[in-house]
């Protein structure tokens, strides 16, 4: 039998508030109960905030779809990340976030994930290439190899030049020191206060943000010369920079097109590379499941409308997202006083969604903590997959890149299948923990080998 995908160990049922709060500063999954994983929702008290951890499909969809606009996103989350994304449309609301989804929206419509699919594949059989000199049977650190062909998806989609590029290079370098450097909650998230409060950002993150987002600008600006001289690439950058808000005619200036570059290279590049990293671990340890998948990736012809012809490698990446999904908590904040399932809640409340939770949760899904791709095809798993699982959000603030996501996880797991077999190292079992996304404490380590040299 396959063994159980690792789960952080919850803490002890009580513990005092100051022992919370540290825990939940070092690591947001482990710094919970288990009872989360069975409640409804639980109810948290702070000298700093009050807040409720919703898992009631009822309650989920009030906040994210019947009523978003009486939710909206908490600026405590929002605090931490503001010097990397600034003004971004992950971290806005209101009429601002309405402008911004207007014009970022049709880039990835109709046809544009067909326009991306050359980059992807590109990025696929270069991600297999680089895993080549690695591929003879010792231990591999699988993050980074994710983490690189993730990012050369997002520059050669956004503005059509593959990771080696000498600012894309700089910008992927200068990514992985800032996620080192930034914890995913600050000060702000525990005291609210005023714009001008300090907000007690490190040296080195303020300092790897800036050079980021200075990255960032000049490719931002090298592509509007571009587009203003006739000659820029038809790919997702030029399409969001020439896009006019449909209501005032307004296209986004420079400053707010870094803002959403920074976005997207967070969400298209940090939560494909984890979920990447976590799906070939979990098919390393249920090799039958690997071989199946890497005999529907032979099959792949490399042809946009043979992507729909992978349909266990789909539910593969489906069921790793449940698991792992890469973005554990999301967090909202009442603008009213509202009555939660017979609680009074008041005007400011923190309202948690737990993906990682919720995915889990021992009511809402059969042995929930299974690696089970075939559950999809299955008729029980319906109703659990409407009610229980959001890995890109619901409701208007659904990730619009969710169906490029999941194209580009299928391409990259083709690719690798394809070539490779993966197996676990023995006695290396990655601890789950929430950094800027569900990663592994240690890294997750497998053992790489070409296809044909002693196995399938």
């Amino acid at each position: 039998m396959s063994p159980l995908p690792p789960k952080p160990v919850p803490r002890a049922a009580r513990v005092s508030l100051w022992r919370h709060l540290r825990l939940f500063r070092a690591d947001i999954l482990s710094a919970q109960p288990a009872r989360l994983y069975r409640a409804w929702m639980a109810d948290f008290r702070t000298p700093f905030f009050r807040s409720v951890m919703v898992n009631d499909p009822a309650l989920l969809r009030l906040v994210l779809k019947e009523r978003p606009r009486d939710f909206p996103k908490s600026d405590r989350i929002a605090a931490g990340l503001r010097p990397l994304l600034g003004h971004s449309v992950f971290l806005t609301n209101g009429e601002q976030w309405e402008r911004q989804r207007r014009i970022i929206d049709p880039a990835f419509e109709g046809g544009r994930l067909r326009e991306s699919f050359a980059a992807m594949l590109a990025a696929g059989e270069a991600a297999a290439a680089r895993l080549a000199p690695l591929a003879d049977g010792r231990p591999v650190e699988i993050e980074p190899q994710a983490s690189h062909a993730a990012a050369d998806v997002i520059f050669r989609t956004l503005f059509s030049i593959p990771i080696e590029h000498e600012v894309a290079a700089a910008t992927f370098a200068a990514f992985h020191a800032h996620q080192r450097s930034q914890p995913l909650l600050n000060l702000a998230a525990f005291v609210k206060g005023p714009g001008w409060m300090p907000r007690l950002h490190s040296r080195r993150t303020r300092a790897t943000a800036r050079e980021i987002r200075a990255l960032i600008a000049r490719l931002v600006e090298a592509r509007a010369r571009d587009i203003a001289e006739g000659r820029a690439p038809s790919d997702l950058a030029t399409k969001i920079m020439t896009t006019p808000d449909p209501e005032s005619g307004e296209t986004f200036s420079s400053a707010e097109m870094v803002d959403q570059v920074a976005i997207f290279f967070l969400a298209g590049h940090e939560t494909s590379a984890a979920s990447l990293a976590w799906t070939l671990y979990l098919l390393a340890t249920h090799p039958e499941l690997q071989e199946r998948a890497a005999e529907e990736a032979r099959g792949f012809d490399g042809t946009f409308s043979a992507l729909s012809g992978l349909r266990l490698i789909r539910d593969v990446t489906r069921e790793a997202l449940r698991l792992y999904p890469p973005v554990p908590m999301m967090v909202r904040e009442m603008t009213r006083p509202e009555r939660f399932r017979d609680r009074a809640l008041g005007r400011g409340t923190q309202v948690v969604l737990s993906p990682w939770h919720l995915h889990r949760h021992e009511r809402l899904w059969r042995d929930p903590d299974v690696f089970d791709p075939d559950r999809w095809s299955r008729p029980e798993a319906r109703e659990s997959a409407r009610a229980a699982y959001m890995p890109f959000s619901a409701g208007p603030r659904v990730c619009p890149g969710a169906g490029f996501a999941m194209a580009e996880a299928a391409v990259l797991l083709a690719a690798l299948l394809r070539r490779y077999s993966f197996e676990p190292v023995e006695g290396d079992v990655p601890v789950p923990v929430a950094q800027l996304t569900v990663r592994s404490k240690g890294g997750i380590r497998l053992r790489v080998t070409e296809r044909g040299q002693g196995n399938p």
